[in-house]
């Protein structure tokens, strides 16, 4: 993001002094392609996009877990489909290069599309257990606590207890 408003600003300021830059907008079309597809894959991880996941949880495990394998395969469909097409066009791009900047190969450029698509596949599945799990899943399957017989998980300083690694209760 850094990168595209750095070339945004510098874009700006040289046709305003009446000297263009040739390059300017292919860079930053595609660094906002770029910014767009690994924005979008990081909000995969954060399972940030549009859906419905308020219905979903509502439901018992009999109706939801079927609703998300459903929900699932035609992700992760729809992204391997991505990838096979994004890879498909390395191929036809050859040895292709931008055309403000000719030293830069179509390749590179284009390459966000199957990495992108790769992404969206690695952050679905590794987020793919906690949706299982459902609402408060990670809660309930965690062993009691052996102080006060709630679950026992890492509080804000590390440790079971909520203070800070290798503090004490006192009594």
């Amino acid at each position: 993001m850094v990168s595209l408003a750095l070339v945004v600003v510098v874009g700006v300021a040289f046709r305003r002094f009446g000297a263009a830059l040739v390059w300017y907008d292919e860079v930053a079309s595609i660094l906002l392609a770029w910014l767009t597809f690994y924005g979008a894959a990081l909000a995969t991880l954060h399972r940030a996009h549009i859906g419905f996941p308020k219905l979903v949880d509502g439901l018992g495990p009999t109706l939801r877990r079927p609703l998300i394998l459903l929900g699932e395969a035609f992700v992760l469909s729809f992204f391997v489909i991505i990838a096979w097409a994004g890879w498909r066009v390395f191929g036809i791009l050859g040895g292709d290069t931008l055309v403000s900047l000719p030293w830069v190969p179509q390749r590179l450029a284009q390459s966000v599309i199957p990495i992108g698509a790769a992404l969206f596949i690695v952050a679905e599945l590794v987020t793919l257990p906690e949706v299982w799990a459902g609402p408060g899943g990670s809660e309930t399957d965690s062993p009691p606590d052996p102080v006060d017989g709630g679950p026992a998980h890492a509080g804000p300083g590390g440790s079971a207890e909520g203070g800070a690694v290798g503090s004490e209760r006192s009594p």
